[in-house]
C-alpha cells in the first residue's frame, strides 16, 4: 500500500493569501495592534511556529490564553478571507485525488503546517476535505519534521500496517527535508513560491513545474 502525504498551500491549492491575511487581521484585532509587521516567513512552516514568531515580533506574551484567543480569532476570520481573496485548486489536483482514491493500492493523507481546523476550513471551501481521512497538522509541533512523523503515524494507524512506499508531495524545501526525516520519497512541485531551480537544489525524487500532466504523475503511484 502506497501512502501519499500532501501539503496544502502551494501544492493542492492557492488561497490568494487568505491564511496570512486572516492571521494578521486576527493578531491586530486580538491585541489592539495598529500595524502588523510583515517580517515573519510563512512558506512551508507550521502555524505553531508562525504564531510564536508573530508574538515575539510584536511583544506579545506567548501564553496558552493568548494563543487560544488568537487562534479563535483566526478561525473566525478565515472563511471570509477565503471568499474574498478567491484562490483556486491547482492544476491536476482534482483528477489526481479522485483517481488515487479509487485505487485499492493507494491512500491519501495530509502533511501540512496548517492547524487542523484551518486545514479543514481551507480544503472544505475548495471541496477537497473529503479526500483526506487522516493527516499531520501544525497545532502541536513547531518543526515540520515532527509533523511528518505525525502524518506517517496517522497513516500507519489508518492502514493498520506499515505502508510499502511513502511519498510526500509539496512545494517547498521544508517539504523535501521533512520527507527525508521519515524515509519518504518526494514529488516537489513549483506551484508555490519556490521556483524549479531552487527546489532542484534539495534533490527531490521527482520535480515538476505543476501536476497538470496527471497521467505521468499517476504512473508513479498507480
Amino acid at each position: 500500500m502506497k501512502l501519499l502525504l500532501w501539503d496544502i498551500d502551494g501544492t493542492l491549492l492557492r488561497s490568494g493569501g487568505a491564511g496570512k491575511i486572516a492571521m494578521e487581521s486576527a493578531l491586530a484585532a486580538t491585541f489592539g495592534l495598529q500595524q502588523v509587521r510583515d517580517d515573519v516567513p510563512y512558506s512551508g512552516r507550521t502555524d505553531r511556529s508562525i504564531v510564536r514568531d508573530l508574538f515575539a515580533l510584536h511583544g506579545i506574551a506567548d501564553t496558552p490564553a493568548n494563543r487560544q484567543r488568537f487562534v479563535a480569532a483566526y478561525f473566525e476570520r478565515l472563511p471570509a478571507c477565503l471568499r474574498q481573496y478567491q484562490g483556486r485548486v491547482l492544476p491536476g489536483i482534482e483528477q489526481l485525488l479522485h483517481t488515487t482514491a479509487a485505487c485499492a493500492g493507494v491512500v491519501n493523507g495530509l502533511l501540512t503546517g496548517n492547524m487542523r481546523q484551518g486545514a479543514e476550513l481551507k480544503l472544505a471551501y475548495f471541496g477537497l476535505w473529503q479526500h483526506f481521512p487522516f493527516g499531520g497538522f501544525g497545532d502541536d509541533h513547531e518543526e515540520r519534521d515532527d509533523v511528518a512523523r505525525m502524518a506517517y503515524a496517522a497513516g500507519r494507524a489508518h492502514l493498520g500496517r506499515e505502508p510499502t512506499e511513502v511519498w510526500v508531495i509539496g512545494d517547498t524545501p521544508l517539504d523535501i527535508r521533512c520527507a527525508r526525516a521519515i524515509g519518504a520519497k518526494v514529488l516537489a512541485v513549483a506551484t508555490g513560491y519556490h521556483p524549479l531551480e531552487e527546489l532542484a537544489q534539495f534533490a527531490p525524487d521527482v520535480l515538476l513545474a505543476d501536476l497538470a500532466q496527471t497521467d505521468a504523475v499517476l504512473r508513479l503511484w498507480v
